[in-house]
């Protein structure tokens, strides 16, 4: 297979187009996010990376806390409006008819329409060059009941989820496999994973 050596770019893909919402339920702003992902299993840690010119930048370094909303192929134009559109002069979640909602843990607003949030507190911000990594500890995961089983299991194929590469939207295709498929006996069944709630930390851990 031929190939050509380019400079070095971000081409990894595909990314979450991640709805992140920021500020406050009276006042929330809601910017898309590529650069994000899991670092940490325990405890739990996330990472959002912006540039410090963004309007949203100093929302969430003054409050110490985002939101990280999962984008359904429903809220697609609404991710890229978010991502192409300040909040400096607009006000996002009206023009895209978003809700703010109440996260449990956390100053910042989810976003109603999205099936699941991650409820994020800042821990350190690292400069990186273009842009500065929020690295967060995900305190809090609101999941819709629409998304959970009759035996309390995510069914996270439910949520319809998008994703983005090299500039374009995609939906979730094909089933390729599953976690461990490449080395499972043959005829044994796959073990579903069941979503157990964390127990979250009260309201008297601090909220920033």
């Amino acid at each position: 297979m031929a190939r050509q050596i380019w400079r070095p770019g971000a081409l990894l893909a595909p990314v979450p187009p991640a709805l992140v919402s920021c500020g406050t339920v009276d006042a929330p702003n809601a910017l898309t996010v590529g650069w994000t992902g899991i670092v940490c299993t325990h405890p739990a840690m996330t990472y959002i990376s912006l540039r410090p010119q963004r309007h949203s930048y100093s929302l969430i370094k003054d409050s110490g806390a985002f939101c990280i909303n999962l984008t359904t192929r429903k809220l697609v134009r609404a991710a890229d409006f978010c991502g192409v559109r300040s909040g400096r002069d607009t006000d996002k979640f009206a023009l895209m008819g978003l809700h703010a909602g109440k996260a449990s843990q956390v100053s910042a607003p989810l976003i109603a329409e999205s099936p699941l949030a991650l409820e994020c507190r800042v821990q350190q911000i690292l400069p990186l060059g273009t842009h500065e990594m929020f690295l967060a500890e995900i305190v809090a995961v609101d999941v819709d009941e629409s998304l959970i089983d009759d035996s309390g299991r995510l069914q996270l194929d439910r949520a319809d989820l998008a994703a983005y590469a090299h500039g374009e939207y995609f939906a979730l295709g094909q089933k390729l496999g599953s976690f461990g498929y490449s080395v499972r006996k043959p005829g044994k069944r796959k073990k579903t994973r069941r979503f157990v709630p964390p127990k979250a930390p009260t309201q008297s851990g601090g909220q920033r």
